[in-house]
């Protein structure tokens, strides 16, 4: 994994509920960081800065959190995103330890030529994100997925072909496809319709069918 630092000042937060619209309009992000065997912590953070935090960190680097006099190892568990404005509406942190596994998610990059481009096959993607099993200083920033073998159509990989970074699992089934080589789709073109010599008359539209188009 990268070894850069990761660090984020949150604040604790009485404001719930309805409040929370407020919050936001003041330009912070509501968060709750989970506690294994502990009360969560609820707060907030800048939404700026906590929107550059999620971009580095993803759901796979630790962030350092701190909150006053308390430090926390955390991990970004999930975030909310609104669909519309695609913006964070909330953040879920969980705190992590440094001796004991995480799961999480990481993204598959893919690396490399494929000859298959080369002779205008099409290579598609079929998993973006893959979870893994690791201790936090050896989560990866990403799964790399060589595509250099993919020459011919049907030519594929899968999890079980690809080898982890040492002290990383993966948690997918090996059968699962990663990526796969496809032909290039070809629209056929219709055949004319034969003409008739009598055209039937068009059914009259029921009640129902009008409905349903309105």
């Amino acid at each position: 994994m990268s070894k850069e630092v990761i660090a984020v000042d949150l604040n604790k937060r009485e404001v719930i509920g309805k409040g929370l619209n407020k919050l936001k309009a003041e330009g912070l992000i509501p968060a709750v960081i989970h506690q294994p065997g502990k009360e969560s912590l609820i707060v907030s953070g800048n939404f700026i800065e906590l929107s550059k935090i999620y971009a580095k960190a993803g759901r796979h680097h630790p962030v350092n959190v701190t909150i006053g006099s308390d430090k926390l190892l955390t991990i970004i568990k999930d975030v909310d995103v609104d669909p519309a404005k695609n913006k964070i509406r909330h953040i879920v942190f969980g705190a992590i330890n440094l001796k004991e596994k995480v799961y999480t998610v990481v993204p598959v990059t893919l690396v490399g030529d494929a000859p298959a481009t080369r002779a205008n096959l099409l290579v598609h993607q079929l998993i973006e994100e893959v979870e893994v099993a690791a201790l936090p200083n050896d989560l990866p920033d990403s799964i790399n997925v060589s595509i250099e073998s993919l020459t011919e159509v049907d030519d594929r990989i899968t999890i079980g072909d690809i080898t982890p970074p040492n002290g990383v699992e993966i948690e997918v089934a090996k059968d699962q496809v990663i990526v796969i080589v496809d032909a290039p789709h070809q629209e056929s073109e219709a055949e004319p319709a034969t003409e008739t010599a009598t055209e039937a008359p068009a059914a009259e539209a029921t009640p129902a069918a009008v409905e349903a188009k309105n």
